[in-house]
């Protein structure tokens, strides 16, 4: 191995391993950090360094600021990790920020919410912060989750209706014999040349039909949301994942978030999913069952609706009743889903027996990627194998984490 290369290899050994490392690992060759990586080595020092803690303002190390309470000082560090650390590497350090240091009340700071990347986890701490975010941040931290719901937005919205138009607009191409569904406008327009005058009356041709996409809340679609902590990411997703479903007018959408009580979120849902996230509140017990009863009541045509459960699964109420509920929708014809995670980030911990139980009920129970989430709709829409399309999901997933 040449030189060059053996320092470079040493160089990111001590970028990894940290000050600590520096005197063992010149005893292996050079290993001068360039300027450059001297500010990468003190950013990363300020999270992961141990030794860094108490030692701010000490001039025998570069590596022992860490981080204070200074406003400043911690917007020049975000601002520093931005510009030397590529965008997803800057959200784990971030994140970790935030958990490992206690910088959550930081947060509260506009001048240090502006300097923050925005990312889902960072969307996640507001929200379960939502009740403690004084009014002088409270618009700043809006414009950080709005910049994260555009981008879900633009990676699914599009996917989503297109899923959703493929799945119910089976007959574009051929007319439907149903009154209600006639495009009188359409019709007449096109069949003016076959107005006959000596009866007084137009003679169609042809007959124009809407489609059935076209036609008003052919489906209903209902998303439950589990909001306890361990399904941020989760939440995030589906709360805009709900509100793109709300736009289509083919479903009739009911968007819920639970803990041990029910919140009912279609309303905020319609308006602006950015509203519909700062009324979950994270953390909390879990009563899946009280939050399925509810749910229960917007079901009026089960053949004609899609249930899907966003939860981990830790029931902290009934659980004989809860199996029992979602067996009776099951067997009514209610298309249900049970997704343990809607996330990038993987399926989190969750209850496996009572999982067991629900897949013997014909309710899959998986974890799904939001770039999936399209695939999946549209397959349940169109009455398709839920399990053969769950296991084809996770196939796919596992094909793409191969190296």
């Amino acid at each position: 191995m040449s030189a060059n290369a053996n320092t470079g290899r040493l160089t990111r050994w001590r970028l990894i391993l940290g000050r600590d490392s520096q005197q063992d690992l010149e005893q292996m060759g050079a290993c001068n950090l360039s300027s450059d990586q001297q500010l990468m080595d003190e950013a990363l020092a300020a999270i992961y360094d141990e030794s860094a803690a108490g030692q701010s303002g000490s001039s025998s190390s570069a590596r022992s600021a860490g981080l204070d309470s200074s406003s400043p000082k911690l917007a020049k560090w975000l601002g520093d990790i931005r510009t030397y650390f590529q965008e997803d590497v800057v959200s784990v350090i971030q994140h970790d920020a935030i958990e490992r240091k206690g910088l959550k009340q930081l947060l509260f700071e506009p001048e240090t919410l502006k300097s923050v990347q925005p990312n889902i986890q960072l969307v996640g701490t507001l929200m379960s912060l939502s009740g403690q975010i004084p009014e002088r941040t409270k618009e700043t931290a809006r414009i950080v989750v709005r910049a994260v719901v555009d981008q879900i937005k633009t990676l699914l919205e599009q996917k989503i209706r297109q899923a959703v138009t493929g799945a119910l607009n089976r007959n574009d191409h051929s007319p439907i014999p149903h009154a209600p569904s006639i495009d009188w406008k359409w019709t007449i327009g096109r069949n003016l040349k076959n107005y006959n005058k000596e009866l007084g009356k137009l003679i169609p041709e042809r007959v124009y039909f809407f489609s059935r996409a076209q036609r008003s809340n052919n489906w209903t679609v209902i998303v439950d949301m589990d909001q306890s902590g361990s399904m941020a990411d989760s939440v995030v997703y589906g709360a805009v994942v709900g509100s793109i479903f709300a736009s289509l007018p083919a479903l009739d959408t009911r968007v819920v978030a639970f803990d041990t009580e029910v919140v009912d979120l279609t309303e905020k849902c319609g308006n602006d999913p950015v509203d519909m996230l700062f009324g979950v509140q994270l953390g909390g017990g879990t009563d899946i069952n009280k939050s399925v009863a509810y749910c229960e009541q917007f079901i009026s045509d089960p053949a004609q609706t899609l249930f899907i459960l966003l939860t981990d699964l830790f029931e902290g109420g009934n659980q004989a009743q809860l199996v029992r509920r979602l067996g009776e929708m099951v067997a009514s014809g209610v298309r249900v889903l049970c997704l343990l995670a809607l996330s990038d980030s993987g399926v989190p911990m969750y209850d496996e027996h009572l999982a067991r139980t629900l897949a013997k009920l014909g309710i899959p129970c998986f974890g799904c990627t939001p770039n999936k989430l399209p695939e999946l709709v549209e397959g349940a829409l169109r009455g398709g194998d839920l399990q053969a399309l769950a296991d084809r999901i996770r196939s796919d997933s596992k094909e793409r984490k191969r190296p």
